[in-house]
Order: structure tokens, then C-alpha cells, then sequence
């Protein structure tokens, strides 16, 4: 049961990545980016903690200590990832009213006429 959350990153991680392999529709490939991400969050605040650590303030008698570090880091990735999906959702939008669909397939189509 030690590694479960790892067991949970791989599974998450997979899902993403097929999701955004082998679907056509873009948005469907938005979220399977933000599955990918998700993944890659519980990995590093898996990581960033230390069985018995505490919270980094010094007190007596605890020698462990867990490190912020990953979850700074984290927060900063989640605004970031954020920031991403607007900005992919703004073009999908921007897509659709260029093409009239959201599917790879029919895009691709439509350019090949011009």
C-alpha cells in the first residue's frame, strides 16, 4: 500500500496520454491534458513527502522534516496549467469559428481543399 499514490500517477498519467492520442475532438484532448497534468501533481506532492516529517518549523525532538518546496512548486504549476487551458479553450473557440467543427478530421479535410 506504500506506493499506491504512484500506482494512481501511472494510471492518470496513461489515461492522458491515450486520451489525448486518440481522440479527435479537440476539446476531448484538453481534458486529456489536464488528466496528464493532474497526474503529474500527485507525483510531485507524492515525492515531497517524508514519512514522519513535519511541517519546517524547529521545534525539539523532531528530527524529520518535510520539504515545501514541491508544493510551492506545485501551486505554481496549477496556476500555470491554468493558464494553459484558457488559452487552448480560447483557440478551440477560435478554431470553430474558422471551420465550423472541432474535430481533427474535418479540419484537416477542409484544408486539403483550399
Amino acid at each position: 500500500m506504500g506506493h499506491f499514490n504512484y500506482w494512481i500517477v501511472i494510471y492518470l498519467m496513461m489515461a492522458g496520454f491515450y486520451i489525448m492520442i486518440v481522440q479527435g475532438n479537440l476539446v476531448k484532448k484538453i481534458v486529456g491534458l489536464n488528466i496528464f497534468q493532474a497526474s503529474i501533481f500527485i507525483m510531485f506532492i507524492s515525492m515531497g513527502k517524508v514519512e514522519d516529517g513535519t511541517a519546517p518549523i524547529l521545534v525539539e525532538g523532531t528530527t524529520y522534516y518535510s520539504s515545501p518546496l514541491p508544493h510551492v512548486l506545485i501551486l505554481t504549476a496549477i496556476v500555470v496549467g491554468v493558464a494553459t487551458t484558457a488559452l487552448a479553450l480560447a483557440l478551440v473557440v477560435r478554431i470553430n469559428e474558422a471551420h465550423r467543427s472541432v474535430e481533427e478530421d474535418e479540419i484537416h479535410e477542409q484544408d486539403k481543399s483550399f
